[in-house]
């Protein structure tokens, strides 16, 4: 494990999704036209309807799945 995983794994700045207070309200502009792309890229479908911390798993879920991201 790098210095970086580290700190990211310690940081009060990575929160998981899941208990975000913001997380149930729809995603923001800056999360859908990203999603949008990597939906595109990896061939998934894109919903527009998705909350902040859904679109925030599926990002990165679909970033592990990007040619253009590995």
């Amino acid at each position: 494990m790098t210095d970086t995983q580290k700190t990211q794994e310690t940081s009060n700045t990575v929160k998981d999704p899941d208990t975000w207070t913001t997380g149930d309200e729809p995603m923001t502009g800056a999360q859908a036209s990203y999603l949008e792309t990597l939906c595109e890229e990896t061939g998934r479908p894109f919903d527009a309807n998705l909350s902040k911390a859904d679109a925030s798993k599926l990002i990165d879920e679909l970033q592990g799945k990007s040619d253009r991201l590995n």
